[in-house]
């Protein structure tokens, strides 16, 4: 049963306001006038949509806009924008502006530049430079706030036979919609019309995004073994009226509809008392990326022979002219995202499974660029590249062994603990794994490092024993040692593919499912170690050039 009709919608890591400024912009006209500039974002969606403009200052090269933009931020999704920058003059037609230059990026590349900064050159003018444009990134204070609640109940219907019930919450954000997105569900607690549910903590963007007067919606279930919850009754708040009870208990009634409708004399289904409520501040993923924190990235690809001859089109590896295998499409999809927190763009990246040349020797973790000395490759499309090279040169063979390249991550996370570097592993594989014991002990040793593992199933296999390395039900464990973190998430791509045949839907589709828990894995590994994220470096804004003479 699913739990009220909720809305499929993510919330957002937080909100971002972003400031501008440019320098130097070209002068205008024949007198080389200063120009009266203003920008204009636009956030790449399906359609695009501008989200707002700056103000226009006067008689200047080197504008600071005051006005700034604020968005919602998605880690785990590609968020394009584009900078028009437009010379308005009240002498011609304000309603027809002069077209300056403009920008294209990643709102990652500007979280993931040094402190949060980023400067691109204005282009779009044929013949012409057009200045530069400065972005820089600020989380907004109020998405560092995490609420922690208690509730209690009392007199809840009887659902059970034996006259009891098996209360749980369930907590749901209205979207601006009308539609409800569910946020947050409690513990069970058995055999009791009269619950006390454990305090728990939730961000407070979670809760009503950014809005304090957003209604939130509690429904109120009997849990059953068999997954059809019975509706006990629902009440309704808000964050500003839960924050209220900071000093007093609420009470709210727990109402049915139906039984409201049906009975004269009905007056509710019981009522849940708050018990306390407090609101603390927590540092966030991107306090760490602004203070340096850098996301490694290293690739690991099945070449063992159960992924079909390269050269047959019913291959998994096949090189189509006409299209990227999924083992691409997963690596491009995750790479291009992970790539705009790492500074250096340099990846490692691995095959396992394959028999290499010349001797024909198994290898298990071979650089793609066949050098064993520096396996990086420059930027994601570096690794495509060595990713198709080492396809032409190696014989697909096997088993699937998964532990030599984890081992290998986890040896590099080992060395650097203080919090300035997080790795990201990404295995891409068709099939069955070979080693599961090893592979076990190697992610139970890995939990303890600054790491996290994506694993992406291609092709048609079942999976089910990658299913039980991801630790979202329960925990991996190895020789009676349990992983002190989740750090491992698996997924099959089929679920993914979009049916018309667009690729670039089916990578966003993976991408958002297979990173969003990425910011939460590197914040567990931050507060199990009590690291704080260092200072962002000082600002240091380009100097603003003396005008030129006309």
């Amino acid at each position: 049963m699913s739990l009220g009709g909720a809305s499929e919608r993510s919330v957002p890591a937080t909100k971002i306001e972003i400031t501008v400024s440019c320098r130097p912009l070209p002068a205008q006209g024949v007198a080389r006038e200063f120009p009266c500039p203003s920008a204009r974002p636009t956030l790449t969606l399906h359609p695009p949509t501008q989200f707002g403009r700056t103000e226009v200052i006067d008689n200047t090269l080197n504008p600071d806009f005051v006005r700034k933009f604020v968005l919602d931020y998605f880690f785990e999704e590609k968020q394009n924008l584009r900078f028009d920058v437009y010379n308005v003059d009240s002498k011609t037609n304000i309603s027809k502006p002069d077209f300056l230059g403009q920008a294209f990026l990643a709102l990652g590349e500007v979280i993931g530049g040094q402190g949060s900064r980023v400067e691109r050159t204005l282009t779009g003018v044929p013949g012409k430079k057009c200045g530069t444009i400065l972005l820089t990134a600020e989380e907004l204070s109020n998405c560092r706030d995490i609420a922690t609640m208690q509730l209690c109940a009392n007199k809840l219907d009887k659902k059970d036979f034996f006259g009891k019930s098996d209360p749980f919450l369930v907590f749901y954000r209205s979207n601006e919609d009308g539609t409800f997105t569910i946020c947050h569900k409690t513990e069970v607690v058995k055999n009791t019309l009269n619950p006390v549910w454990q305090p728990f903590s939730i961000p407070v963007r979670a809760l009503c995004n950014g809005d304090y007067d957003r209604t939130v919606k509690i429904d109120v279930y009997d849990w059953d073994r068999d997954g059809s919850h019975d509706f006990i009754g629902e009440f309704t708040t808000s964050y500003r009226e839960l924050s209220k009870a900071q000093n007093q208990f609420t009470v709210y009634e727990v109402l049915n509809p139906r039984k409201k409708c049906k009975k004269k004399k009905y007056v509710n289904s019981g009522t849940v008392t708050l018990l306390s409520f407090s609101v603390d501040s927590e540092f966030t993923f991107v306090d760490y990326i602004k203070g340096g924190t850098q996301l490694n990235f290293t690739v690991a690809i099945d070449f063992t022979a159960s992924n079909g001859n390269p050269l047959q089109p019913t291959s998994l590896h096949y090189m189509s002219p006409y299209q990227l295998s999924a083992y691409a499409m997963a690596l491009k999809a995750v790479g291009e995202i992970i790539q705009d927190y790492d500074s250096d763009k340099l990846f490692p990246a691995y095959g396992f499974g394959a028999k290499l040349p010349p001797e024909g020797r198994i290898s298990h973790q071979f650089p793609l660029n066949n050098n064993d000395e520096d396996p990086n490759c420059a930027g994601i499309e570096g690794v495509l590249e060595s990713y198709f090279q080492s396809l032409r040169t190696v014989q697909l063979y096997g088993p699937t062994y998964f532990a030599p390249v984890i081992n290998q991550v986890a040896r590099a996370a080992a060395k650097i603990s203080d919090g300035s570097q997080y790795y990201v592993l990404l295995i891409i594989t068709d099939g069955v794994i070979s080693d599961m014991t090893q592979t076990k002990e190697a992610i139970v040793s890995a939990s303890s490092l600054p790491m996290s593992i994506i694993i992406v199933g291609v092709g048609p296999a079942m999976f089910e024993a990658m299913e039980e390395l991801d630790g979202d039900d329960v925990r991996v464990s190895s020789r009676g040692r349990y992983a002190e973190r989740d750090i491992v998430q698996f997924v099959p791509f089929r679920d993914y593919v979009d049916r018309s045949g667009n690729q670039v839907l089916s990578m966003a589709r993976l991408a958002k499912d297979v990173l969003a828990e990425i910011p939460e894995q590197l914040l567990s590994y931050m507060r199990t170690r009590d690291i704080q994220p260092r200072p962002p470096p000082p600002a240091n804004p380009s100097p603003i050039p003396a005008p030129e003479q006309p």
